[in-house]
Parts: C-alpha cells; structure tokens; sequence
C-alpha cells in the first residue's frame, strides 16, 4: 500500500490530456485556431499580446476582443493482454478563454492586456475503472494576466513585451488500497491553489516586404509554486489512520515551460493571407515532481517521481481568405509532438504526437463589431506502454477532441 501510494503522489500533480503536448493548452484566439493557431507572423490584431506583442503596435484602431472554446475530450484505455481490461474516461467540457483589449497611445506605440489560459488539463476516469488507485480524476489551471507594451520603428519594425502574472489551481483525487468497515474503498483529495509567478512574452514583427512579413516571440517559462496545499482522505479505516493523517497539506513546484516561436505570414493578394509557424517548447524543464509534506504520508515526508520530458516542437499552417467585405474564411493544420518519452505513458499524461485540423470564418457585423468562430478537430496517435517499461498503469492509450469556439471583437 505505501509502495502504491507514494507512485501515485509522484506522478499525478500534472495531467496530459489538455490536447497539446504536455500539459499546454493552445487555443489563444478563436481567428488564429482558425487558421491553425499560426499567428507570430502575421498581423492577428488584439490577439498579438499572446502571438507577437511586436505586432501589437501595426493595428489601426483600438480593440477588445473576448472568446472562449469548449474542449469535448474523449480517452479510450486498454490494459495489455491477457486481461485487455478495457475504459474510456468521462471528461467535463474544458472551457480555455481569451480576452485582450488594445489602445493605441499614438501612430507608434500601443498599450494591451491580455488574460488568457495557456496551460491546463483535466481527466476524470471514475472511480470504478481498474486504474482507480493511480488516478480518478484531476484538474489543472493557469490564467494568465499579460500587461503589454509595443513600440512601432519606422514602417518596417514593430518592438514588443509583455510582462506575464500567472496564478493556477489543482485537484486531484484517486482511490486508496484500504477498505472501512462496509468495505467502501478509501480516498485521497490533493487540492491546492499555486502562488504568483512571473514571466515575460517578448516579440518581434518585420514587415519585410509588402507581401512577406516575419516574426519572432519568446514566451519565458514560469515556476508555479503550491504550498500549503490540502491533502484530504476519507473513508480510511481506524489501523490505518496513522499512515493517513488527518490536517497534512502538501507543496510541490509545477513548470510552465518557455516557448520559441518563428512565423511567416504571406500576403498573395487583397484577399489571401498565407501563415506557418514552428514553436519550440523547452518541456526539458520538467525532470522531476516533488511533494513535500508537512505530516508524514505513507511514512515518509516527501516523494519524488522521474519525468525526463523531451523538448518538442509544434509545426503550424493557415490562411485566410477574404471573401467580400463582411466574411473571411479560414483553415489549417498543426502536428504537435509529445515530449513524454517512452516508459512515462501514465493516465495522468496518456499524451502522444498530435495533428490538428481547423476551420473557420470571421464574420463583420459592423464596421465596429465582428465575430469569430473557429472549430478544432485534433487526433492523437494510439500509444502503448509495455508492463515492462511502465512507471504506472500500462496499457494502451488514444484520445481526440472536437473543439468549438467563439469570439466578439469590438473596435474603437
């Protein structure tokens, strides 16, 4: 039981079912997703406080725009032969929301916020599946606040940072090896909020050519911080209550990782604009997870379990094309790879190399109002964990998510 339980501590802090790689989540502007989430080298509008803040400064009015996705995620498991037990997780819809408003102080320079959710995930396997002492179900969030600053040099250039604040939440909970006296398994509930962590979104834009721009962002990486978060156990029977005890919280650092991002956009004509982008995420950062407890858990004060991610890269292409004054529409694709490695497949992170198909159109109500509305199919390859290699729950992994989105843009 003690063996069972500290496994459990050291691996499901963080969850992979965000449908990016890792634990990131990709869905910043309901236009750009459209357009296969590319936007760093193009000009995105309000939307350039996440993709490129050099980019902010070339917008011609202000703006606000608000948005959001809805996230239907579905997970199959099979468990290796001879017994190939079988489950599918029940996710609650995930709901990533952007908003950013944009003033331009002077032809030059140009002030934003943004407030956005770039990392966050949730599973919810139930309580009766054969897996239910690694994991029930888990939620991780993160919001970020970006105050933005950009500076347009001359028709060519545009210079810009963001200073990044991040807060996030998580909870998970899991059925421990124990049974009370009417032979109701016991529980364990982590619930912690993080503390407030600091980065910066730094970009550039070049306007090349009149065709042919290109862009440069760094989004740095954040360390979110849980302390004194709530350990919580329920149903454990009398013997047992001193590996269990009651009041412990629990701390533990959770890596936001950086990421690098080229992007060219292509101008056709009047009507098409081409984009491609290439991120390099820096999830390397995530060695290990480390819990330190206040009180004794299973008998010991912390524990400590291997990640080992890789770094990876996400490859992007959309366009957009103008079909009269009031409709665009757009579409794209991305393949994202996974940076965990063989041998860390866990129904905390089942994650694997994605592809992601887009679509979707932008309508002008007004010259002052418009929508977006975007939808995302994205397909992550079957994977497998032999019992041998596995640091958990082996067995074969897929999932997929349909993901519909909307947005309001306002201009003033």
């Amino acid at each position: 039981m003690k063996s069972k339980l500290l496994a459990f501590l050291g691996s499901a802090l963080l969850s992979g079912t965000a449908m990016a790689g890792g634990y990131q989540v990709n869905l910043a502007s309901q236009r750009q997703i459209g357009m296969g989430h590319t936007g760093t080298g193009i000009q995105t509008g309000t939307s350039s406080i996440f993709f490129n803040p050099g980019a902010l400064s070339y917008i011609r009015e202000n703006g606000v725009t608000i948005g959001a996705s809805a996230i239907s995620s579905h997970i199959a498991y099979r468990g290796i032969e001879p017994t190939s037990v079988s489950a599918e997780a029940d996710n609650d819809f995930g709901t990533p929301f952007q908003v950013y408003a944009a003033y331009k102080v002077d032809d030059m320079l140009t002030v934003g916020l943004g407030i956005y959710t770039p990392f966050g995930s949730g599973v919810k396997w139930g309580d009766q599946w054969s897996g239910r002492f690694a994991l029930n179900q888990i939620d991780l969030q993160a919001i970020f606040f970006q105050p933005t600053v950009s500076y347009k040099i001359g028709d060519k250039l545009g210079l810009g940072v963001g200073f990044v604040v991040a807060t996030g939440a998580v909870n998970l909970q899991r059925a421990v090896p124990v049974q009370n006296q009417d032979g109701t398994e016991g529980s364990i509930e982590l619930d912690g909020s993080a503390k407030t962590g600091f980065g910066v979104n730094v970009g550039a834009f070049f306007q090349a050519t009149e065709k042919l721009s290109i862009g440069i962002d760094y989004r740095s990486k954040i360390d979110l911080e849980v302390e004194e978060g709530d350990v919580i156990f329920s149903n454990i029977p009398a013997a047992a209550r001193g590996s269990f005890p009651d009041g412990a919280q629990f701390s533990a650092q959770l890596p936001l990782p950086a990421t690098l991002t080229l992007g060219v956009g292509y101008q056709v004509n009047d009507q098409l604009t081409l984009a491609a982008d290439v991120s390099h995420v820096g999830w390397s950062e995530y060695e290990s997870l480390r819990f330190n407890f206040d009180k004794p858990v299973a008998g010991s004060n912390f524990s400590e379990s291997a990640r080992n991610y890789e770094d990876a890269f996400i490859y992007r292409i959309g366009a957009e094309y103008q079909l009269n004054e009031k409709l665009a529409l757009r579409g794209g694709a991305y393949y994202d790879q996974t940076p965990v490695q063989d041998g860390y497949l866990t129904p905390e992170t089942p994650d694997a190399d994605s592809r992601g198909l887009s679509a979707g159109i932008g309508y002008a109500i007004t010259e002052s109002f418009g929508v977006d509305a975007s939808f995302l199919y994205i397909n992550k390859k079957k994977r497998t964990d032999s019992a041998e290699a596995s640091r958990s729950i082996a067995g074969t992994y897929k999932a997929t998510a349909y993901i519909p989105g909307i947005a309001l843009n306002y201009k003033f």
